[in-house]
């Protein structure tokens, strides 16, 4: 995987419409994101640069994005108004589910350790079909945490970049820095990360 960088300043149309996000969709609206002006924003995740990493670039590809995410959400121990995402894209010919739970199992053992338990629920995501949410066990291994997202690519999502969904498939994730800090360190409320 290689690593890119993106601006936190995006366009309503690299966040939101290249990824399949209608226009009805209420992540649209300002009370849950923070327009500078109709068309421009503070980016809402770090999937804007998978728009713009495959539009710069021909299949296939691999890359890990990390960055500052912002959106409206009340603020408690496990959401904050600014946090970090580390996102992930991988495409080819022959991208399969298997390949992304395989990612993202040994990335959580690698980082949070051989014992880690995470489990892949059943979940909607415009950008991703089918799509999954991720949960870790967390610490005394009573209560599952959502790491974050993750699922295979919709094909809107290629066509909006150029690519041919008959040709490739892929993978994305974004999962939420904090919340694998706070795992990995027992750390209990996000705010104290601040």
């Amino acid at each position: 995987f290689a690593v890119v960088l993106g601006p936190e300043i995006e366009t309503d149309a690299n966040n939101f419409d290249a990824l399949n996000i209608p226009p009805d969709h209420p992540a649209r609206e300002g009370l849950d994101s923070f327009y500078l002006r109709p068309d421009l924003l503070l980016r809402t995740h770090t999937s804007p640069m998978q728009v713009r990493t495959m539009r710069a670039n021909p299949p296939p590809l691999a890359v890990i994005v990390p960055g500052k995410a912002y959106r409206r959400d009340a603020v408690d121990a496990r959401h904050l108004y600014m946090f970090h995402q580390v996102e992930g894209l991988m495409v080819d010919r022959g991208v399969t589910m298997a390949d992304l739970k395989t990612v993202l199992r040994l990335f959580a053992r690698s980082y949070l350790g051989e014992d880690v338990r995470i489990r892949f629920r059943p979940s909607f995501f415009p950008f991703t079909e089918p799509s999954v949410e991720v949960d870790m066990l967390w610490h005394g291994g009573d209560r599952w945490v959502e790491m974050g997202g993750a699922g295979m690519v919709d094909p809107n999502v290629f066509r909006a970049v150029g690519y041919d969904p008959d040709e490739v498939t892929g993978f994305a994730f974004g999962l939420g820095i904090e919340r694998l800090c706070m795992r990995r360190h027992g750390i209990k409320d996000i705010r104290w990360l601040t």
